[in-house]
């Protein structure tokens, strides 16, 4: 399937809290590289490396991105180091969820700092936390064209784009190449995001990392408060819990909450046509849903 390209997600429309919105269900492209990590590895699928033995990468314990690589590297029959902050002792006990999959996959996990000579090394690819690298452009490209493609057969000549981030890389790759792709003056295809990591001066910076030119950025939209990554907030679970009865779909826990709190907020970004990417990462919902269930038990039950 790699050496091709990958399918053309569907878009679909929905409607939420009495909204209607597009949906693009890039939670349909593989089950695992499904979303944002199928269009950022992209590259690394495609293409062969011969000289590459192992993938070097970082994050969090439960990343969507590590269990992706994992399973990138078992493909390519690379190897895979992970490396982290720590890992918490249940979790040490009791492997579950992106963790244990990418286990099974073959990962080496290590507590601590990377060494910097895996920069060096030729036979290693190093992926930044979350596949923050300019590679990922390579996927996102064809995203850009997949949504351009659409929007031109709908004739819908101003569109929004909503999507939440981490690094940001996949709302920045999606700004400049819609603006790039462009040719006819009558569409405009505009990319909002909001940051689930830090805030938005942290996103600026991301962005800054990869792209120079602000006019190729996509547009910020700031949550009302400030979130803590990987937190249990009850807004944020009440609100999945409401995706799931009125749209029958299952989000991911971590940023679309968010997300869609975000967007709800923000009359001026849906009042013209808007998008929604559903970027996939429900395979961390199995460590996740629990977690909230035991929290808020209360919440569960409506």
């Amino acid at each position: 399937m790699y050496k091709q390209k990958l399918n053309y997600s569907p878009i679909e429309q929905i409607t939420f809290e009495e909204h209607a919105f597009y949906l693009k269900r890039d939670d349909f492209l593989h089950p695992d590289f499904s979303g944002n990590k199928a269009r950022k590895f992209l590259y690394f699928l495609q293409n062969d490396f011969p000289s590459i033995k192992k993938i070097v990468s970082y994050g969090s314990i439960q990343s969507n991105a590590m269990y992706s690589l994992s399973v990138l590297a078992k493909m390519k029959k690379w190897e895979f180091e992970y490396f982290v902050d720590h890992i918490p002792d249940y979790l040490k006990a009791n492997p579950h969820g992106n963790y244990q999959a990418a286990l099974n996959n073959g990962m080496k996990v290590y507590v601590g700092q990377i060494d910097t000579r895996f920069h060096e090394d030729k036979s290693i690819v190093f992926i930044e936390e979350g596949g923050r690298q300019k590679e990922a452009e390579f996927g996102i490209r064809q995203l850009a064209q997949e949504i351009i493609k659409w929007q031109k057969e709908q004739q819908i000549p101003k569109l929004n784009v909503f999507l939440p981030s981490g690094t940001g890389t996949t709302a920045l790759f999606l700004q400049k190449n819609c603006s790039l792709l462009h040719t006819d003056e009558a569409f405009q295809t505009t990319v909002f995001t909001t940051p689930c990591v830090g805030d938005g001066d942290y996103l600026k910076k991301q962005f800054l990392q990869l792209e120079d030119d602000e006019t190729l950025h996509p547009n910020i939209a700031t949550p009302d408060k400030k979130y803590h990554f990987g937190k249990l907030y009850k807004d944020n679970y009440k609100i999945w819990l409401k995706l799931q009865q009125q749209t029958g779909i299952e989000f991911d826990l971590l940023y679309d909450p968010i997300g869609w709190l975000v967007l709800l907020s923000h009359p001026e970004i849906y009042s013209l046509p808007t998008l929604y990417i559903h970027q996939g990462g429900i395979l961390g919902n199995e460590s996740m849903l629990p977690r909230y269930q035991r929290k808020y038990p209360l919440v569960s039950e409506k």
